[in-house]
């Protein structure tokens, strides 16, 4: 389906406007692109991650300084960021308390494989926001999510898990995987998989509840690992009574309940956990954590952690797949307790939620206004416009209403007036040094994409 085509030329336009965007990009961006043709003789790809070639236009911006909600790109061009690390940098890039403590906390040590004070008033403080009385830390959700899942199927002894399509966990090899027409199997791009995905995981659609009931009947599954709501191929909500049905089923076939709140944290302190009331048996979180250095937990049930210590013993277990010489160390705890304590904190929520309102309020006029066949969701203080009337309900549905050349067209004209979006979907993310101003910016820049498109 065609979005526009009932309200413009369609492709054709897309692909002018795209194009015209596209060169004055490159020739407003000189100093970056020599950096990126640079780049090209020792990174591969020209990139330090794959995922970086993602960003609209011919190459990424090199940032020269973040401060706040701000991103400076060594041309000299200021950006309001709304991407804010796709989530590593909720906090604002360079919050001060974050800055002051680590400099603090470094010169008295980074890491020493102790734990430190700190790491006890993190834990009691997700124990509070989360619900979940026992934790564990990591220096990423990946590696919290894989650990989990290794204790999962200790305690379990069940060998599969089961994910919802088009979900992601980061690199966490049993979750990329995929269901096409009813038949699971690696998806597209999973590079070298181990084994095939479907010796270990289970897929099902998000919102299903009788493939859920299916699936979980054989009694296979160690966990049901879910994003309360999924984001990172759109935000997708629940249903209505979806996770009542999610924890019924799981506990009726001794399943666990495994939810990552790496992104899905944008709904308040203690996630869609503590903002909707969700009782799961492990949670994960992670990006924002430490104001965007490397850290991450995972906590557990009293039922879980009992059940996995009835089973461990320290000096045959040090190598049994969990942490790692830098998880814990007393720098992240550090920078995650401050981070709690002073940066996201309730009042901060409240603020960026506010915002988001606003953003989502302001996007939809404009929608309206143009009369175009899209809309726009909010989950907290991050809010997404999608190509399509009405919001997807499951990975499938969401995929199928991806506009690639439309949104390269969104980010890089949004780009080139001072807005940055998360390159690999329309998501506008909120921090406590986001402004007013930077959102009305925003919405006035999306208005005028949508009166050239028209």
């Amino acid at each position: 389906m065609d979005p526009l085509k009932e309200h413009t030329t369609g492709q054709a336009r897309v692909a002018e406007l795209l194009e015209r965007e596209r060169q004055l990009f490159a020739d407003e961006r000189p100093r970056s692109k020599e950096l990126f043709t640079r780049a090209g003789k020792t990174l591969l790809n020209g990139v330090p991650m794959p995922f970086m070639t993602e960003w609209p236009g011919d190459f990424p911006i090199y940032v020269a300084d973040a401060v706040g909600a701000e991103v400076v790109d060594v041309d000299g061009h200021r950006y309001a960021d709304l991407c804010l690390g796709d989530t590593g940098a909720m906090t604002g890039h360079a919050p001060a308390a974050t800055v002051e403590a680590m400099m603090e906390q470094f010169r008295r040590g980074a890491s020493h494989m102790l734990p430190t004070e700190d790491s006890v008033w993190v834990a009691e403080e997700l124990q509070r926001r989360f619900g979940l009385p026992f934790w564990q830390f990591a220096l990423s959700a990946t590696d919290a999510n894989r650990f989990a899942l290794r204790i999962a199927r200790h305690v379990t002894g069940r060998p599969k898990i089961l994910v919802f399509n088009w979900c992601y966990h980061g690199t966490v090899d049993e979750t990329i995987a995929t269901v096409v027409d009813g038949i699971p199997g690696p998806r597209e791009g999973n590079l070298g998989p181990p084994v095939d995905p479907t010796t270990t995981t289970k897929v099902i659609e998000f919102n299903d509840v009788p493939a859920l009931e299916a699936a979980l009947a054989e009694g296979d599954v160690a966990c049901v690992l879910a994003e309360p709501a999924m984001t990172n191929v759109g935000i997708i909500l629940p249903d209505p009574g979806y996770h009542e049905a999610l924890r019924r089923i799981t506990r009726e076939t001794g399943t666990l309940l495994h939810l990552d709140e790496t992104h899905t944290l944008c709904a308040g302190p203690g996630g869609c956990t503590g903002a909707w009331g969700l009782d799961p048996d492990i949670l994960v979180v992670g990006k924002p954590l430490a104001s965007g250095l490397p850290a991450a937990a995972y906590g557990f049930s009293s039922e879980v952690s009992e059940r996995f210590l009835a089973g461990w013993d320290a000096e045959v277990s040090v190598t049994g797949g969990l942490g790692g010489t830098l998880a814990g160390n007393a720098l992240s705890a550090k920078l995650m307790r401050v981070t709690m304590e002073e940066v996201l904190t309730e009042d901060a929520f409240r603020g960026m939620i506010a915002l988001a309102e606003r953003y989502t309020l302001g996007v939809r006029r404009a929608i309206d206004n143009a009369g175009l066949p899209w809309h726009i969701t909010r989950l907290g203080c991050r809010a997404e416009y999608r190509f399509r009337a009405t919001p997807p309900r499951n990975g499938t549905e969401s995929i199928l209403s991806e506009e690639r050349p439309l949104m390269r067209f969104m980010h890089l004209y949004s780009l080139n007036r001072g807005v940055l979006l998360t390159p690999f979907h329309n998501m506008a993310l909120m921090s406590p040094a986001t402004t007013e101003e930077q959102v009305d910016l925003a919405v006035d820049v999306f208005d005028g994409a949508l009166a050239e498109l028209m």
